[in-house]
């Protein structure tokens, strides 16, 4: 589907074609610019979160190891 920012310029394509694929890009590029950063930061986030899961789960293990050992002696 065609953005409604550049929907006027495909109606008269025939006249100059090129502008029509210049401004696509264009907008596109824009709309890049716009979401790189909110991605980089979500990313960001991922990563702590990811993180602070592994410390989680590296605490539960010893937990875990430290009851079976309890138990055994």
């Amino acid at each position: 589907e065609i953005p409604p920012i550049l929907h006027r310029f495909f109606q008269g394509r025939e006249k100059c074609p090129y502008s029509a694929l210049f401004l696509g890009v264009a907008y596109r590029a824009k709309c890049y610019n716009y979401l790189k950063p909110r991605a980089e930061e979500e990313r960001r986030i991922a990563a702590k979160e990811k993180k602070k899961q592994g410390k989680w789960k590296h605490i539960e293990r010893e937990v875990a190891e430290a009851q079976d050992n309890s138990i055994r002696k």
